[in-house]
């Protein structure tokens, strides 16, 4: 499979389908039109940078912040110590994170997912996000900070596109993320619903609540508030204690055959996986094949789940970034689209990885 062509299709698909979710909202279709061109702008780009000998992929992940008001279960981000407690150092700064955002828009770059730690604790990042018209900004929050001021801004600015981030029901939510937050999740999602403002939910797929989350009962009391995305995060172990809540290959096969019933009995909204089944779409999509990281200090990563950096963008550019040693290497040495066992093909090679990235 050319990943390329697999990516381009993806995001056509994609704005095609969110076009025809958001009819009834002529603010949201008249947006949703308007970028369907910006991507078709950004995908000539990208292939002018293709025959150039530059392969740019479309998705952007960017944590804009290593802090969070939440603690939750088995985080992958604290798990690593992307996200920490203690006062933030040596961050990019709103205006850096703006010069980014504008190389990506000149490289035809058009999804930028905004996470963190939590993203809305960084609001002068969104407030230079929101100016970019014409890069998608799905911004992955745990949804505490959904006050008015917030909804206003999502109101008027529809390329910010809020996910919230939600375990199942009530019980299995405040399991993972604390006491009450189920409940103030679903209070916000009211108030979007009632705007009639885009967003999604992300679920972090496990072993214990896998058949929760893709049933019938939770799509549909998402669909019924309004949820025009959902997407599942297949749980990434970042210690052996933690490897039994990853999804093997046989619950793997089973979300599969889900997703693509839900997608039929659903069409109006939207099912994303990762990483999915990535032996049949051409391998791993990390380290600019189909995305890359930045964390909130500028490195520049393959992905959140494997967090190792040879470049910042402090010092070098976007493109810089994608033509990295450790980016070259991963893509080069056949890393991404090895035979592997689980879910994540970075994980399980992460002493390959260190080694690429000079660590060990």
């Amino acid at each position: 499979m050319n990943i390329q062509e697999y990516m381009i299709s993806g995001v056509e698909r994609i704005v095609k389908e969110a076009i025809a979710a958001t009819l009834k909202d002529p603010k949201e279709s008249a947006f949703m039109a308007r970028f369907a061109l910006s991507t078709k702008k950004a995908s000539a780009k990208r292939k002018k940078l293709e025959e150039e000998g530059l392969h740019v992929p479309a998705f952007l992940i960017s944590s804009i912040t290593s802090s969070c008001n939440l603690h939750c279960a088995g985080c992958y981000s604290r798990a690593n110590t992307a996200t920490v407690d203690t006062e933030p150092e040596d961050q990019l700064s709103g205006d850096e994170w703006d010069k980014i955002f504008s190389d990506a828009s000149d490289l035809g770059i058009s999804f930028i997912l905004l996470a963190g730690g939590e993203p809305l604790m960084r609001r002068d990042v969104i407030e230079k996000a929101k100016t970019h018209k014409d890069i998608l900004f799905p911004i992955f929050t745990n949804g505490t900070y959904l006050n008015d001021s917030y909804l206003g801004i999502f109101d008027k600015n529809r390329n910010l596109v809020l996910v919230i981030s939600i375990e199942g029901d009530e019980a299995r939510t405040d399991n993972r993320r604390g006491d009450g937050i189920y409940r103030l999740l679903m209070a916000g999602i009211d108030k979007l619903n009632k705007r009639r403002q885009l967003f999604g939910t992300s679920v972090t797929v496990t072993t214990e609540n896998m058949d929760e989350v893709f049933s019938d009962d939770f799509v549909d009391i998402m669909s019924d508030r309004g949820c025009k995305v959902i997407f599942y995060i297949e749980y990434v172990p970042m210690s052996e204690d933690t490897e039994f809540l990853a999804p093997g290959d046989e619950e793997r096969d089973i979300m599969i055959e889900r997703i693509n019933e839900l997608r039929r009995k659903y069409p109006e909204m939207l099912f994303v996986t990762f990483p999915g089944d990535e032996k049949s779409s051409g391998g791993c999509l990390a380290a600019g094949r189909g995305f890359f990281h930045i964390n909130s200090h500028g490195a520049a990563e393959p992905c959140p789940f494997s967090p190792y950096s040879d470049i910042n963008v402090k010092d070098s550019s976007l493109r810089e970034a994608l033509e990295s040693k450790l980016f070259m290497e991963l893509r080069d040495n056949d890393v991404l689209n090895a035979e592997h066992i689980g879910g994540c093909v970075l994980y399980e090679k992460r002493k390959q990885v260190e080694e690429l990235a000079g660590i060990v």
